[in-house]
């Protein structure tokens, strides 16, 4: 059977339809609220060889990058049938060490045809600090780095690494859950995609995870062919690593030669001391989402585009980082400021196509220590969301997660339910986004009043740069780490770890969304 133009489009929706059934099995069975709530969590198909032929919509940073997992799992070549795949190695094939990845081989009449994989976000991985998001000089700060191994090998289940991971973590109870719905979701993919071949045959979903692969590049070659012949360059700053290096210099130089498109990073800064380093996989996923922003949205999310994105970086930099640089914010912030790269050069090109820079940030916090009423140890994590960047025929959006970031809100309930935590204040920032013919979307406010004793680090961007605006539109106000303390606010560093007594407050102001084209006048 020869699939068919229509018969292609059916195919995409099977096998993403699987990876969103992944997703769900994890969502559902997972203990911590990261997961369950906020959807911290990715899950896709690949080939043999290794190219992801279907994804879910979940985390842009995770599905861009997740294919350099996979690539280091094919170079281990012992793969055998009922195999499972553990690794968070920044460095082979990882991102960041809270993000841990399955992945379980499938095998069709003792042949190896494809791949299921899901990564998460769990809370806590162990590190310096509680929740695994320190503010680190060396990978070996921020948690226990899980080489690719197998935690099932033919079957037989490697209670030796699987303990030595739970015993890693300040709350092994939650992580065991959350392996578990790992777990769970590498079974559903091999189920149903099993499934699938039993209905359709194996040579019929082969056949269509090929042409999947090239329509994707084609559609991306058609982008690529619209935006204008030239060299567009874009340069940005991050505002610190949490070591003490400020401004760091990201630059990018984009060429577009009819079809072919070189996006080239050569020049921006080299390792830092801090956390902000970037692994390639991360900063490849980044290139990625942002150009498929510019698809259609009948694009396969797949491994084709791939194949005409040339990336450029130096060596052993902040966007290729080498071993053993400190990668923990590079994921969660780096990552958001490669995107304002891209865009930030491409509306020298095509501004009617480009939206103004978002919050440029995740605004990440993670605090943990011990809870007097359950009488355990806890680490939690989550982002918060901010004003999205307006466009050139709409307002941005308020408080909403943007671009590398893909996660929900987690609700007040939840973390009230579970945490020494009361949130004391959660609002849209007013007039954080950035005015102009249209105006971009505001940012959040989200105050923590901790009932505990805590030790809490927040590593944010975006609070000394401001999120750029378009085409004349003004840029939006930067974000503020604020900590009651004494009667009043005072002002944190966009990066810092300290601790907290019972009734202290942290008050977090995220960035709001630059504005596009000039403001009208009154």
């Amino acid at each position: 059977m020869s699939v068919s133009k229509f018969e292609l489009e059916i195919f995409n929706n099977i096998l993403s339809s699987i990876a969103e059934e992944m997703g769900t099995t994890l969502i559902r069975a997972a203990f911590s609220p990261n997961i369950k709530e906020r959807k911290d969590l990715s899950c896709a198909l690949f080939s043999s060889s290794g190219d992801m032929i279907a994804q879910a919509a979940h985390i842009p940073v995770h599905l861009g990058s997740m294919s350099f997992s996979v690539s280091a799992i094919i170079e281990n070549e012992d793969i055998n049938e009922g195999d499972v795949f553990i690794l968070n190695d920044p460095f082979k094939g990882g991102t960041h060490l809270p993000d841990i990845t399955c992945i379980a081989p499938v095998y069709i009449k003792d042949t190896l045809e494809f791949f299921v994989a899901s990564r998460a976000h769990h809370a806590d991985i162990g590190g310096k600090t509680p929740g695994s998001m320190p503010l680190s000089t060396t990978i070996h700060e921020e948690g226990l780095i899980i080489s690719p191994g197998k935690l099932y090998d033919r079957g037989e289940f490697n209670d030796g690494l699987f303990n030595r991971i739970l015993n890693s973590t300040r709350d092994p109870v939650e992580r065991e859950g959350d392996f578990n719905a790992q777990l769970a979701s590498l079974h559903t993919g091999q189920r149903r995609l099993v499934e699938s071949i039993e209905k359709y045959g194996l040579e019929t979903i082969k056949e269509a995870s090929v042409k999947l692969l090239n329509y994707s590049e084609s559609i991306m070659r058609s982008v690529i062919n619209s935006i204008p012949n030239g060299v567009y360059t874009f340069k940005d700053f991050l505002d610190d690593d949490g070591a003490g290096t400020e401004m760091i210099p990201l630059k990018v130089k984009i060429i577009i030669d009819d079809d072919q498109v070189t996006i080239d990073f050569r020049g921006s800064s080299g390792r830092v001391k801090g956390c902000l380093n970037a692994p390639l996989s991360v900063t490849t996923a980044a290139v990625i989402y942002a150009f498929q922003c510019l698809a259609p949205g009948e694009l396969p999310l797949n491994s084709g585009p791939l194949r005409i994105l040339e990336i450029i970086v130096d060596e052993d930099s902040i966007l290729n980082a080498a071993y053993p640089s400190a990668v923990v914010g590079g994921n969660v912030e780096t990552s958001q400021r490669v995107v304002d790269l891209v865009f930030g050069a491409l509306a020298r090109a095509v501004p009617q196509k480009i939206q103004a820079a978002s919050a440029g940030t995740m605004s990440n916090i993670t605090f943990g220590g011990h809870n007097t009423k359950s009488n355990s140890d806890f680490a939690y994590y989550e982002t918060i969301a901010g004003g999205m960047g307006a466009g050139s025929s709409r307002n941005g959006a308020s408080a909403v997660q943007t671009h590398m970031t893909n996660t929900l809100n987690t609700p007040v309930e939840a973390i009230e339910r579970d945490l020494p935590v009361r949130i004391r204040s959660y609002s849209v920032r007013k007039g954080s986004g950035g005015k102009g013919k249209f105006y971009g979307g505001n940012g959040i406010i989200r105050e923590y009043e901790f009932l505990n004793n805590a030790e809490v680090s927040i590593i944010t961007e975006r609070r000394k740069t401001a999120p750029y605006g378009i085409n004349g539109g003004e840029h939006g106000l930067p974000g503020k780490n604020l900590l009651y303390s004494n009667g009043e606010f005072i002002t944190l560093a966009p990066k810092a770890s300290f601790s907290v007594e019972k009734g202290k407050v942290l008050r977090i102001e995220t960035p709001g969304g630059g504005g596009w084209g000039e403001p009208l006048k009154q």
